[in-house]
């Protein structure tokens, strides 16, 4: 009967360890599954970050030449327009 004890006793153990190391394997892919998780969503927030830097010197070009025209159509006085009549004045 002692030795049946003693069996089931190493038996319950090797278990128990066999489990221990299934949850600690398991884990460390976990881990790995999150840490290229984190640096996926890193590289892709980056990306995002560049794009938008891009596209808004774009926007920045665009709205330009819009405002460009629109001081054309008006026949509105420029910044050099008004610089050439100051010499003007000044003669």
């Amino acid at each position: 009967m002692d030795k049946k004890l003693e069996q089931l006793f190493y038996a319950a153990l090797g278990g128990a360890l066999a489990v221990k190391e299934k949850l600690e394997t398991s884990n460390d892919e976990v881990k790995a599954c999150l840490e290229k998780n984190e640096e996926n969503a890193r590289t892709f927030f980056d990306d995002m970050a560049k794009r938008g830097e891009k596209e808004k010197d774009q926007f920045k070009g665009m709205l330009k030449d819009v405002l460009k025209e629109l001081v054309d159509e008006l026949n509105l006085a420029t910044k050099d327009d008004l610089g050439k009549l100051k010499q003007e004045l000044d003669k």
